[in-house]
């Protein structure tokens, strides 16, 4: 059997951690920023577990990481 492939955007986007979830990247925080608040700006920098109901699909998208 040939080897299965990764989904490229997804590999991009997400990153498995050790335990098993999946990380992923705030939205809203690339244009548009001057009508966003500071504390809201500084919160969309950080990462953030992907929620359950999308994260099996994402991890059929990763099948080796």
């Amino acid at each position: 059997m040939p080897k299965m492939k990764s989904n490229s955007g997804a590999k991009k986007r997400f990153k498995v951690t050790g335990t098993g979830k999946v990380v992923r990247r705030k939205a809203y925080a690339s244009h548009l920023l001057n009508c966003k608040s500071r504390k809201r700006k500084r919160n969309l920098r950080k990462s953030t577990i992907l929620d359950s109901a999308n994260q099996r699909g994402i991890k059929r998208m990763l099948p080796y990481l």
